[in-house]
């Protein structure tokens, strides 16, 4: 029997998680996280942290478990939000759930559950957790949860063996309706409680509201590029030369000249590639998407529709230091190339790809073009069912 301190968001995974791991004999403590207090640009109707409180505390009463609360919304702030901040002033798009598990979760979290005694921390996450022995020594695999329609690896991306060794995932095994069906059979409060959306601990938020307690509106131009621009762009084949790797890595790049201007904008940084929401253009035969923004500029370049060729690319660039291996055992060298299924963002199929390793980082080309790949979101690769590393989209 182990002492392990669960997450207990309130939610009905980690109910149900917390469920499990008293099952199977281990002496369980909940432990509720509070790291976030300001409700600037939250939704309406959008739960609260008080809310998921109240949920956690019923459960844990039904399964007669400890529970305990730690407020961690300083470093939250910290590590979370205002890097959030600064990668939208950059013109990049970043992904808080990632950084959430990897500072908060698996870290802080970690550290204060170490505090209270445990062996392990554990979560409600949809993943699993496997355990190989490789030249004497024990390696850790992070792996797909079984439902594959749930799986939540991707967000645990950059996580590292020392954390893995000592966390748990009581439900990677089980599929959703399992873990519903489960939770209303026990009659916990969180049974049909929905799944939570929106910015990790924040909740569901009007982006442009939140981003503006630090980022000032400015106006600026919407140029509009037609489809007939790209006809006069050529991309290589790559056939071995690294100047053709890096061409086929690089995002399009556009100035005021190349197509024409379509409306205004309230920021360049309140815009991500793939964007249809928020424009406020209408009278097209087919609907704007953001196809690129300078920041520096202050312009957001769209295109029509939704298969627009300024939505596609067939590779990305991640720079050197910030590459990440969950399995430093199969770390790249310089110069050595590998074949993955990669995925570069949450929910997307996993695609098949190669990666380059370079001095000066990594490439990834696809077989086939990838839409809205996007700078400051997670890209991962995977063996199978198996998280090899990630990092974070430079270009």
């Amino acid at each position: 029997m182990a002492k392990v301190v669960l997450g207990l968001s309130g939610g009905v995974d980690s109910s149900v998680a917390a469920y499990i791991l008293k099952e199977q004999g281990h002496d369980v403590t909940a432990l509720f996280m509070i790291n976030w207090h300001d409700t600037t640009g939250v939704l309406t109707g959008d739960c609260p942290w008080d809310n998921d409180l109240m949920f956690a505390k019923l459960v844990a009463k039904k399964l007669d478990i400890p529970f305990k609360t730690v407020d961690l919304s300083e470093l939250y702030k910290k590590r979370v939000v205002d890097y959030m901040f600064a990668e939208y002033e950059k013109g990049r798009t970043p992904n808080p759930d990632v950084l959430c598990n990897r500072e908060i979760k698996f870290d802080v979290f970690l550290d204060e559950a170490m505090k209270l005694g445990a062996d392990f921390v554990a979560t409600g996450h949809y993943c699993r957790k496997e355990e190989i022995e490789k030249n004497g020594k024990k390696i850790y695999r992070l792996l797909a949860g079984t439902d594959k329609n749930k799986d939540q690896s991707y967000f645990l991306c950059q996580l590292n063996q020392n954390q893995l060794e000592k966390s748990l995932f009581p439900i990677g095994d089980i599929e959703k309706p399992e873990v519903r069906r489960i939770a209303h059979d026990l009659k916990l409060a969180s049974a049909d409680k929905k799944d939570s959306q929106g910015i990790c601990f924040v909740g569901k938020v009007d982006l442009p509201v939140f981003l503006q307690q630090k980022l000032a509106p400015k106006e600026g131009e919407v140029i509009e590029i037609p489809r007939e621009f790209y006809h006069s762009v050529h991309i290589p084949e790559y056939t071995g030369d690294d100047k053709e790797l890096e061409r086929i890595a690089q995002p399009y790049f556009y100035n005021k000249n190349d197509g024409f201007y379509t409306g205004k904008h309230k920021g360049a940084h309140f815009y991500t590639i793939g964007q249809r929401k928020g424009l406020n253009i209408g009278g097209k035969p087919l609907p704007l998407f953001v196809i690129a923004t300078d920041v520096d500029e202050n312009i957001i370049y769209v295109g029509q529709g939704k298969d627009h060729p300024g939505l596609y690319r067939k590779g990305l660039f991640i720079k050197k230091d910030e590459i990440h291996f969950i399995r430093e055992d199969l770390r790249m060298t310089v110069g050595e190339e590998r074949e993955y299924l990669i995925r570069h963002r949450y929910r997307q199929p996993l695609q098949k790809g190669k990666l380059y390793m370079r001095h000066e980082g990594l490439y990834i080309l696809f077989e086939e073009k990838q839409r809205g790949i996007t700078a400051g979101q997670f890209c991962a690769w995977y063996d199978d069912d198996e998280l090899i590393g990630s990092g974070v989209i430079h270009k």
